[in-house]
């Protein structure tokens, strides 16, 4: 009888909850190949795709006024077990940030808002304000757990009197505001950086296409091309700043939006790449997205979850984000958003989400992990930044994704997405592991 020849650990979250990203007791061990007739899943580490720059959660004002609520020693806690990497901890590796208030803030402002009919376009006015009580102290503690942390930034609005209607609602950039606003936003990863803060990309503009949100703004796509070639990119370039310039940030059902940006030769050469969300269309766009471009990068950057929790989103946003945007060349996974009250609060009036469920409930002191917890959580604590994807099939109602870690580890993320019990075989330089996952589990195996 053969004798194991690579042990395997894995991590096990049911559909009933009977266990929630459960470490198995259970090693499991790669033998000699025989033969039976269940599916294989073939992980093959010699193809490779992405690298991985990480999985986390938007850390919204709200998120972090919540935080900022908690007795300093249960927060510390609670942050260690979010972001820390060691073996009890999940280790969240990336974060999301509104540019001024987005619509999971508790009100709305920006960097420099003014009374009606004021303008201020040498910024003399600027100030991160709110970001101050929040925000910002919170940034400062998780950087210490990690401080390889990465951070996006996403603005939801400019300030009102840069806009057509001047409302935080809709309106469109006024022209003759594009080159203020270009410093608006060098100004915030500026000062963001005397914070101790690395901003690494930010999004040029949230849901470009949905002027309804409170705040918003809308810029269709040769606006933000225009934006780009003649404004931000120049002006990033000449303030010397690394921080990335992504494109889009909105559903999937508008791929051209993107592309039409990036075959601006004068617009991508500022672009490092492209974001999406899935409230429409299909996570394969990702990949003509890539297919167009493949020299420019592609990130998962939202997606929420409805309060109250139900626990079939859990296997919705693994197979469609977690497996879905990774497969189709995603260096990110971000969830929506980390953290709300029992209400659902704070968010803003006339159009903030009322009912998006965070990763985590705060309530003072007492924490509930929300599905969206162990959805990053299968990710996030194996596959580190400077993974990368690696090659698998996908046997039918097994849908997974596989990668190589820095560490030298191979993390397979397996979902039955079937309505029975499935027994299958892992199949690794020529070596089968036998395992089986319940209807609706999801399974992270490493070895």
């Amino acid at each position: 009888m053969s004798q194991p020849i690579s042990k395997v650990d894995s991590w096990l979250t049911t559909a009933n909850q009977s266990a929630l990203f459960q470490h198995q007791a259970k090693i499991l061990s790669f033998q000699a190949a025989n033969t039976n007739n269940n599916p294989v899943i073939e992980v093959n580490d010699t193809q490779t795709y992405q690298p991985v720059d990480g999985f986390g959660f938007t850390l919204t004002g709200g998120s972090a006024q919540l935080l900022m609520q908690m007795t300093p020693d249960r927060r510390a806690a609670l942050l260690k077990e979010l972001f820390a990497t060691d073996k009890n901890n999940i280790g969240i590796s990336y974060l999301r940030l509104s540019i001024g208030a987005s619509d999971l803030n508790a009100f709305i402002f920006t960097y420099d808002d003014l009374p009606a009919g004021q303008t201020d376009s040498t910024l003399a006015k600027f100030n991160l304000g709110q970001d101050y009580r929040d925000v910002i102290p919170v940034l400062k503690e998780i950087l210490r757990i990690n401080p390889a942390m990465k951070i996006l930034g996403s603005p939801w609005t400019a300030p009102v009197w840069m806009k057509t209607n001047n409302d935080t609602r809709g309106g469109s950039l006024k022209p003759e505001y594009r080159e203020v606003y270009a410093r608006y936003l060098i100004k915030y990863i500026q000062q963001m950086k005397a914070q101790g803060i690395a901003i690494d990309a930010i999004t040029v503009q949230n849901e470009p296409l949905h002027p309804g949100n409170n705040p918003s703004m809308y810029m269709p796509a040769d606006e933000q091309a225009a934006f780009i070639k003649n404004n931000l990119g120049p002006a990033f370039r000449q303030a010397g700043l690394k921080t990335k310039i992504i494109v889009y940030d909105h559903n999937a059902d508008k791929p051209e939006y993107p592309i039409s940006i990036l075959n601006d030769a004068d617009a991508a050469k500022y672009v490092d790449g492209s974001a999406f969300h899935l409230y429409g269309g299909t996570i394969d766009a990702l990949s003509k997205v890539h297919d167009a471009h493949p020299d420019k990068n592609l990130y998962f950057t939202e997606q929420w979850m409805g309060a109250p929790a139900n626990f079939r989103d859990f296997g919705e946003h693994i197979k469609n984000l977690t497996i879905g945007a990774t497969r189709n060349w995603a260096r990110t996974v971000l969830e929506w958003n980390l953290a709300n009250d029992p209400q659902s609060n704070p968010h803003t009036d006339r159009g903030g989400c009322d009912r998006c469920l965070g990763g985590i409930t705060i309530d003072k002191d007492n924490v509930i992990r929300n599905p969206a917890y162990y959805v990053v959580a299968h990710a996030a604590k194996w596959v580190r930044p400077g993974s990368v994807r690696i090659a698998s099939n996908e046997p039918e109602a097994l849908p997974n994704v596989a990668f190589k870690t820095p560490a030298g580890k191979r993390v397979l993320i397996v979902m039955n997405s079937g309505t029975e019990n499935k027994k299958f075989n892992i199949r690794y330089k020529k070596r089968l592991l036998q395992t089986s996952l319940l209807a609706g589990g999801v399974c992270t195996y490493v070895w």
